[in-house]
């Protein structure tokens, strides 16, 4: 199936949500720089607003537009073959939500798939969270999603959808000396 990323790219542009096959599973997402958009996420997930969201970036050039540092030493974790999001100590540019109350903020580059070329076309990070109401189980393929979820979202991304799910990313956190702690 061939899919006009265009499309997708004004649906971001418009500040919509968007639920679409990441590289990792279903996830809901949205310019991860719009606060309004932000806001519609966790409403739509019921999602407490002290629970901060991950966001997506295409590659290390754009990542340090959104992080104060970038330690050279996690150049590994980033390239790593498996899906890893890393917990930096203070982000910017970003919606209340994305970065936390304390200022970290968890960023992960996604492998080569859809949501990547969706970023680039898009030029600015975007949110990824499961597509599950918030405390419910993650769906493994498209057709587990909550009801609440397809209704509510503004656009679904026809890819994929009897794909299973891989495993959410793993989370390292970027300690204030650049070293990493596994958190999950």
């Amino acid at each position: 199936m061939k899919i006009d990323i265009n499309h997708f790219v004004s649906v971001l542009k418009a500040g919509k949500t968007l639920l679409y096959p990441a590289d990792t599973i279903w996830g809901l997402g949205c310019d991860a720089t719009n606060q309004k958009a932000v806001d519609a996420i966790f409403k739509l997930k019921n999602r407490p607003k002290n629970k901060p969201l991950i966001a997506l970036v295409a590659d290390i050039d754009m990542l340090k537009l959104f992080v104060e540092t970038v330690p050279e030493n996690i150049e590994e974790l980033l390239n790593s073959e498996h899906p890893t999001t890393l917990v930096y100590p203070k982000g910017k540019g970003l919606a209340k939500g994305v970065i936390s109350d304390n200022g970290s903020v968890a960023i992960r580059i996604p492998k080569p798939c859809f949501v990547l070329d969706l970023i680039t076309a898009f030029g600015k990070p975007i949110v990824s969270t499961s597509a599950n109401i918030s405390g419910a189980p993650i769906p493994a393929t498209y057709h587990e999603i909550d009801a609440q979820i397809l209704v509510q979202v503004d656009e679904v991304v026809p890819l994929n959808k009897d794909n299973v799910a891989q495993i959410p990313s793993r989370v390292f956190e970027v300690l204030p000396d650049g070293s990493v702690k596994q958190l999950r």
